[in-house]
């Protein structure tokens, strides 16, 4: 076979060579040792948590060694793509401080490596394409989806593996003539990769989260251009992260299966493998055993579930870095106010077999973070939350953010602020009494007679320049006016010598004030509502009492 003479056929208009290409895309200026990576998704409009996950440790990687960290679009599965997509995938992550120095945009390309998106690097393919045709280490196959179909049903019923190779690779050895009679007869063909590999043979690799892997070649000649000419992932990857000038890879372990195939397919090409980081996927526990999640069954795979809800990025990512680190909380506790960013992040210290996502750590570390914000921070992040998901109580929150601001700062500093956010979601609910058109009518479990007695008392000695002592010296002594005791001990030993507790006449006070069981202390309540409001709710009970 003249295999010069079968890629000029096949690609009569290739006329750039491999090393006119690699001009074009010359060595990256960064420092050595520097991780260039990058990610690379389909455009198919679902943004999950394991983008996040791979963002992270790609973001991690490159930015704390010096490297380039890039976006490409994987786009060569048109039927798959969803249109804006794309914007999807990056404001997602933009949202979630994933920043890309270099790659395709919203409004386009930025790089000096590009295209960055596959489909139109279809030119760049092809030479690499003629290449591997003119050293005999691709050819043209014309087989029909029929005959497809009849091979994998024959392998099925030999109970052999199935793929492309041996006895079935039927277009492997055809000749010159036989190709250009296909040609001539305008038949489809695809561009198979001509695999030297046996299932017989085995090697080692070393993956940087995986370990030592025993490898088995690749014996499949799998398919590198389709018959539209734009290439297969295998394909265009490779040449993308040769000519990128990729030297780490992040990819799920899902890709495990491909790896024989990717190793020989850059040797074939002459291109230096780059370092790969095969992640676990994210676990859960379903009773008692644990699964991935799923797209199907857990909406919070979803990254617009978090967002929705109201993580704060800052917990997002600081819960993700305890899971894909198992030396981070240890950090955390020795370095408290550190920015995140300073934590020196480490593939090897991935779980290999994957992580477990567990939702109530997520939400405990939320509240911690929460807890540590300012007021000012703390407010910023409600309303651009509330104004995006929640347009009436973004109204209430700045038409006067300095009164939210006053609610918001209630137990914040110190060595034990509160904790009584976890999400954005859960402040409405939290502070809304604060307002009046959120403030719900209260529910008493004593009798109405005893609970007017209790707040006539609480309006005749209310004095807006009481402080919290004298505040509540005033309620004690309202209890043991209506019989109730203010020893708690007392109470605890014999309960049935008294009919109620100091605790539930404040229950009282504040079931009037604030609609709730449940509220931030009191006195500091009614300091933030102001005297004339807090003193008309109480009147607006008693009326309704």
């Amino acid at each position: 076979m003249d295999y010069t003479a079968l890629a000029e056929l096949l690609f009569p208009n290739v006329t750039e060579t491999p090393e006119e290409v690699h001009a074009r895309f010359p060595k990256r200026n960064v420092p050595e040792g520097a991780v260039v990576t990058r990610m690379a998704p389909s455009p198919t409009g679902f943004v999950h948590l394991g983008n996040l996950v791979q963002g992270m440790i790609s973001e991690r990687m490159a930015h704390q060694s010096g490297g380039v960290l890039f976006l490409r679009v994987e786009d060569t599965d048109a039927k798959r793509e969803v249109p804006g997509a794309v914007e999807v995938l990056i404001n997602s992550l933009r949202h979630y401080n994933i920043n890309f120095d270099e790659g395709a945009t919203i409004e386009g390309d930025n790089g000096a490596y590009g295209p960055y998106r596959q489909r139109q690097r279809a030119s760049i393919y092809h030479v690499f394409a003629k290449k591997l045709v003119s050293e005999g280490k691709a050819y043209p196959c014309f087989c029909t989806e029929e005959e497809l179909t009849a091979m994998r049903e024959q392998q099925e019923a030999n109970k052999e593996n199935f793929g492309y190779y041996g006895k079935y690779a039927i277009w492997r050895d055809k000749s010159i003539e036989e190709i250009k009679a296909q040609l001539d007869a305008g038949n489809p063909w695809v561009l198979r990769f001509r695999s030297e590999g046996s299932i017989s043979n085995q090697f080692k690799f070393d993956d940087l989260v995986k370990g030592k892997l025993t490898i088995t070649e690749n014996d499949v000649d799998n398919v590198l251009l389709k018959s539209d000419g734009i290439p297969t992932y295998h394909f265009a990857h490779a040449i993308d992260d040769e000519l990128m000038h990729t030297t780490h890879v992040v990819r799920g372990d899902e890709w495990l299966p491909s790896l024989p195939f990717h190793i020989q397919l850059f040797k074939a090409l002459g291109f230096k493998l780059p370092k790969y980081v095969h992640i676990g996927p994210l676990m859960k526990m379903d009773g008692n055993s644990k699964r991935k999640l799923s797209k199907r069954k857990d909406p919070e795979l979803a990254l617009t579930y978090y967002k929705g809800e109201g993580f704060p990025v800052q917990a997002m990512r600081e819960y993700l870095m305890t899971v894909l680190n198992s030396n981070f909380e240890d950090w955390r506790r020795a370095n408290p106010d550190a920015d995140i960013e300073s934590f020196k992040f480490s593939p090897k210290k991935l779980n290999p077999a994957g992580s477990l996502f567990d939702y109530a750590k997520l939400v405990d570390v939320s509240k911690n973070v929460i807890s540590r914000m300012d007021a000012e921070t703390v407010y910023t992040l409600l309303l651009q939350w509330a104004e995006e998901f929640d347009a009436d109580f973004a109204k209430l929150l700045s038409a006067d953010a300095d009164y939210a601001k006053q609610i918001l700062a209630i137990g914040r500093g110190g060595k034990k602020p509160r904790k009584d956010l976890a999400t954005w979601q859960e402040a409405k609910p939290y502070m809304g009494f604060f307002y009046d058109e959120l403030l719900s009518a209260p529910e008493f479990t004593f009798d109405a007679a005893l609970v007017k007695t209790v707040l006539e008392k609480y309006l005749a000695s209310f004095d807006a320049a009481d402080d919290s002592g004298t505040w509540f010296n005033k309620v004690k002594a309202i209890t043991e006016e209506i019989g109730f005791t203010t020893d708690m001990k007392a109470y605890k030993q014999n309960p049935d010598a008294f009919p109620g507790t100091v605790a539930d006449v404040s229950t009282m006070l504040r079931q009037a004030i604030t609609g709730k069981t449940n509220s931030p202390d009191l006195y500091t309540v009614t300091r933030i509502l102001g005297f004339d409001r807090t003193v008309e709710r109480v009147k607006n009970v008693i009326a309704s009492l």
